[in-house]
């Protein structure tokens, strides 16, 4: 079983900055392409960012400059950190992962985390 497990969600003002993780667990198992989307009230769920396992990375073009997605590989781990955030940017966030587990067999699907809140007040 594999699970992904975001933090650093929370409540911030206007113009504030948050960083965001989410951590893969289990065993047997590899990461290539991870992202983060977000979902507000009444809203389809949209692409943020994503990264691929070489590090290659694809943005909402609104959130070019003020967002940056990271990985660390050794701690199966995405990151998002957002500056300059704005009330529009509140929303549920969610990440995401390609994950091939090995054990009983190969099998390659996408897993999402639980999503955690990020409220922006004006």
């Amino acid at each position: 079983q594999v699970q992904l497990v975001e933090s650093g969600g929370g409540l911030v003002q206007a113009g504030g900055s948050l960083r965001l993780s989410c951590a893969a667990s289990g065993t047997s198992f590899s990461i290539s392409a991870m992202g983060w989307y977000r979902q507000a009230p009444g809203n389809q769920r949209e692409l943020v960012a994503t990264i691929n396992s070489s590090g290659s990375t694809n943005y909402a073009d609104s959130l070019k400059g003020r967002f940056t997605i990271s990985r660390d590989n050794a701690k199966s781990t995405v990151y998002l950190q957002m500056n300059s955030l704005k009330p529009e940017d509140t929303a549920v966030y969610y990440c995401n992962a390609v994950i091939t587990v090995y054990n009983p067999y190969y099998l390659t699907k996408t897993y999402w985390g639980q999503g955690t809140q990020v409220t922006v007040s004006s």
